[in-house]
């Protein structure tokens, strides 16, 4: 195709044929695709393109594959050839994905026609509601499981899905694991991200329709998947320290997850991750929990001396937490929980700290004590 002068494409587009059909899963489809010669994996979100069958010619968006990022190893369909008159249900006057060509229509929970609307003008604050803010999708499944572990009662938990990551909830395996086991009560999705039980435009108003909702505790983290640069400031995980900011401004109870690891190679996430210290230090301007998990003493001294600031010390509350009954609850549930492709056993830092959280956000439900950290490891 013949470009005008000037225009520059920014998608890799190829015409492939469906092969097979591999999986389905909340409305996702999973193929096998024949394209440039080659078999290779695609998703099709059959609520936005429509069904796919062996033997559909399909409009793949090959561009992630082909710079080699962290998409899963998969093409996109854009478009079933045969599916051209798919029509939404009436509901919703809200746009997502808006001015793109996929734009899709929602009823969000703050139009006048969503059942919640009138609750939700009565909503006048958080009333110190535990919220877990988490950097990454991947500590979903601990903060839920550290948040059961640690209450006597079932705990109504919310999902907040930001639009940092992954866009369409129902790419998210693990949140249909985590519903469909209980662990997950609720999910809101916010800005663009879309698909979750409500609508949000942006986190204030996710926030408040957790609460209206009835939650007890509330999670917020971005969908799968996260941009990062190398950077201090170039990667998308720096929407954490924001979210301290929203729940602060909303009279909840922020519960920062630390990204703790001692099994990433990379020098920059090794103890602390410099995405954490970043947020703390610079984004999250209004005072948050840090919560850290029980270490061994020689892991601990080094996480200390990583928080040895002075500005993270002055408006943010370090407290520490047991993590292990949350993962142990994890094991024993068999819920999966990997991170950068690490499981709960190659990289258990990582995985502590986001079940830490979870059960000290179960604390504040339930007026329970917690431990301020000290000079020495307590």
């Amino acid at each position: 195709m013949e470009l005008r002068e000037g225009v520059k494409t920014v998608i890799r587009m190829r015409t492939g044929v469906v092969k097979a059909i591999t999986g389905n899963y909340n409305g996702v489809t999973e193929a096998v695709v024949e394209v440039e010669g080659l078999q290779e994996p695609a998703v099709n979100y059959d609520f936005l393109t429509g069904p796919i069958k062996p033997g559909n010619c399909v409009i793949l968006n090959t561009t992630a594959t082909r710079l080699a990022l962290g998409s899963g190893g998969y093409h996109f369909v854009m478009y079933v050839l045969g599916n051209e008159s798919l029509d939404p249900p009436p509901p919703g006057h809200i746009i997502k994905l808006r001015y793109t060509p996929w734009q899709v229509k929602c009823l969000s929970a703050e139009e006048e026609t969503s059942p919640i609307r009138r609750r939700l003008e009565e909503f006048e604050g958080l009333d110190a509601m535990p919220v877990v803010v988490a950097e990454l999708h991947s500590m979903l499944p601990a903060a839920c499981a550290g948040v059961r572990a640690a209450s006597a009662r079932e705990l109504k938990i919310a999902y907040l899905m930001t639009d940092g990551g992954a866009l369409p909830i129902a790419y998210s395996k693990l949140v249909k694991v985590l519903k469909d086991s209980g662990f997950l009560w609720v999910t809101i999705t916010v800005g663009n991200a879309f698909g979750g039980d409500y609508e949000a435009i942006n986190i204030y108003s996710g926030l408040a329709i957790a609460k209206t909702v009835g939650a007890d505790v509330a999670i917020v983290a971005m969908g799968p998947g996260i941009a990062g640069t190398g950077t201090k400031y170039g990667f998308s995980g720096i929407e954490q320290g924001q979210a301290v900011n929203a729940v602060n401004s909303l009279g909840g109870t922020p519960v920062f997850i630390p990204r703790i690891s001692f099994a990433d190679p990379r020098p920059r996430h090794r103890g602390l991750s410099h995405h954490s210290l970043t947020n703390l230090r610079e984004v999250a301007v209004t005072p948050a929990i840090v919560c850290l998990p029980d270490l061994p003493r020689e892991r601990w001294l080094v996480l200390r001396s990583q928080l040895d600031d002075e500005v993270i010390k002055k408006r943010h509350v370090i407290v520490t937490e047991d993590g292990v009954p949350g993962v142990n609850l994890l094991k024993e549930e068999g819920v999966p929980a990997t991170t950068m492709g690490r499981g709960l056993d190659d990289d258990p830092e990582f995985f502590l700290a986001a079940a830490a959280a979870g059960s000290f956000a179960a604390r504040v439900v339930t007026g329970c004590r917690f431990r301020l950290l000290g000079g020495e490891r307590p």
